[in-house]
């Protein structure tokens, strides 16, 4: 497509791609998990099609660094290690020090001898 379509297609990209996010934030809170996969689409579409929506969005990365890593991360398709490091969180938060096993596991997996 020449360039002056695209570009004129711009603004009806970012509007799909914060419908997305706007569908994907609920739905995200489902069982399923498929609001991450809208969310991070919308992201992506609106992240490439709008300047003032990137730069809002670097202003959130530098405000609250720990939300908007994950998502950066994720954008860059980095798919286990963020899902790793959300579990280490999860479990660092609703547990107790001493029933903690996913950090003593993986280090138990690395220290293992390869076969």
């Amino acid at each position: 497509m020449p360039a002056r379509i695209l570009r004129s297609l711009r603004p009806v990209f970012t509007v799909l791609g914060l419908v997305l996010i706007t569908l994907g934030i609920p739905t995200a809170l489902l069982p399923t998990h498929l609001g991450v996969v809208l969310l991070i689409v919308g992201l992506i579409v609106v992240l490439r099609n709008s300047l003032r929506w990137r730069r809002r969005f670097i202003l959130l990365q530098r405000r609250y660094p720990r939300w908007v890593f994950p998502l950066r991360r994720l954008l860059r398709r980095e798919i286990w290690p963020v899902f790793w490091h959300e579990t280490l969180r999860m479990e660092r938060f609703w547990l107790p020090t001493r029933w903690r096993r996913l950090r003593r596991m993986r280090r138990w997996i690395l220290r293992r001898p390869l076969p």
